[in-house]
């Protein structure tokens, strides 16, 4: 008996919206007894936070995961890719890597202990290895 399989698309900004929609709707297939996954991804990029959340969403299943760029993964997209096992590519597919950076709001004000953390997190995410 061959296991039963469920293909995604995920074309959308890596937001809390659209991550919370994925997991939702693998969450589902997974109480249906699907055990193996393929994630279509097309991306611009977005909210770290929910690509790092995602990424050890994905990692931490008790299901086979394939992701597969199917045009443009740019920015924390990358690591919602990575988040896959099998990782697939369209041969025109692209790949944008850029440098981590933060911003900050005008005549916003940090004190010494609150930059050393912003400091702490930037390092933190240069470097996660996936």
């Amino acid at each position: 008996m061959s296991a039963r399989a469920s293909v995604s698309k995920f074309f959308a900004p890596i937001a809390d919206v659209t991550i919370n929609a994925l997991m939702t709707a693998v969450d589902e297939r997974i109480r249906k007894g699907i055990k193996k996954f393929t994630i279509l991804i097309s991306s611009p990029g977005g909210s770290v936070f929910h690509g790092l959340s995602a990424y050890n969403y994905l990692k931490g299943l008790p299901a086979t995961i394939t992701t597969h760029n199917f045009g443009s993964v740019d920015s924390i997209g990358i690591v919602l890719y990575c988040g896959g096992s099998e990782r697939l590519s369209v041969p025109q597919a692209r790949f944008l890597l850029h440098g981590v950076s933060t911003s900050f709001r005008q005549n916003e004000r940090l004190e010494e202990k609150q930059l050393e953390e912003r400091l702490k997190g930037l390092r933190i995410e240069l470097s996660i290895k996936v």
